[in-house]
């Protein structure tokens, strides 16, 4: 079975979040798929085979299977371009339909996902009290011009956003206890974030839930963030720029596209490289 590796919304010829792509005729067993994400150690393994005019897509963190990962469609979105030339590509998720698209361009690859639909509510006091705990964090801390919320673009997120950018920078918890709180309130990650400009933003996002300390780019909880964004009627003007993975030393670059209709499809793109098996 072949296995790329991708890492997904580079910053050149560097950075990115790396993940595992499996394009085959069928799926291999569930267990068999987990074994496989383990092996291959990223924070998730994109599985496609085909189905129809598209592709059927499951995704494995080291731990569990995920509904959705943005970066790993990313990933696989410059896999199917590499393999059958540039395109728009249908995918079936487990819980949702949606289309990456890829495309060629010398030795980068440029690749953009649809979102699954968004939505967002404001967190609940405690889970915001234990999760400030978690990271050592106070309410001081926070940016409430972006009030804590519980955000969806195709899997549940937590958004605390920060006011200063070294409180980001000092980022740290015991992933044991993350991995306690994330599953206990079904999130998929935390997504800390602290706004340089009404349009630029700094990200962190804790990974526990999936055995992972820290993902240097999250692409479904940056669509689930823009998606938030509108609903907060920010001032995005359309489109933010996400750094990520600045302080983990793998500087990644996501843009998200912010349609007007509420709960729409959240466009997220960036740059893929392909990294050496």
């Amino acid at each position: 079975m072949s296995i790329l590796r991708i890492a997904a919304f580079s910053d050149g010829d560097t950075g990115g979040n790396p993940a595992g792509v499996v394009i085959a005729d069928e799926f291999p067993s569930d267990s068999e798929m987990q074994r496989i994400a383990a092996e291959v150690g990223f924070s998730e393994t994109a599985f496609a085979v085909p189905a129809g005019t598209g592709w059927r897509v499951r995704y494995f963190s080291p731990e569990s299977e995920v509904p959705f990962c943005g970066h790993a469609t990313i990933a696989l979105g410059a896999a199917l371009a590499l393999r059958h030339g540039d395109g728009v590509f249908a995918l079936s998720l487990n819980q949702a339909d949606i289309t990456v698209e890829g495309r060629r361009n010398g030795g980068v690859i440029a690749a953009a996902l649809q979102s699954p639909p968004t939505r967002s509510m404001l967190a609940p006091a405690q889970i915001v009290s234990d999760c400030l705990d978690l990271f050592g964090y106070t309410h001081d801390d926070l940016d409430l011009s972006i009030p804590p919320a519980i955000v969806h673009g195709g899997a549940d997120h937590l958004v605390l956003c920060l006011k200063t950018r070294e409180a980001l920078a000092t980022m740290k918890y015991d992933i044991n206890a993350g991995r306690i709180l994330m599953k206990r309130e079904g999130l998929v990650t935390i997504l800390l974030a602290y706004s340089e400009t009404p349009q630029l933003f700094h990200t962190r996002n804790p990974f526990a839930s999936g055995g992972v300390y820290e993902d240097p780019a999250t692409g479904a909880a940056t669509a689930a963030f823009a998606g938030y964004l509108r609903d907060i009627e920010w001032p995005h003007g359309g489109a933010i720029d996400v750094v990520q993975g600045e302080d983990m030393g793998m500087r990644s670059h996501l843009r998200a596209e912010i349609p007007p209709v509420p709960g729409s499809s959240i466009r997220v793109s960036g740059t893929a490289r392909i990294m050496q098996s």
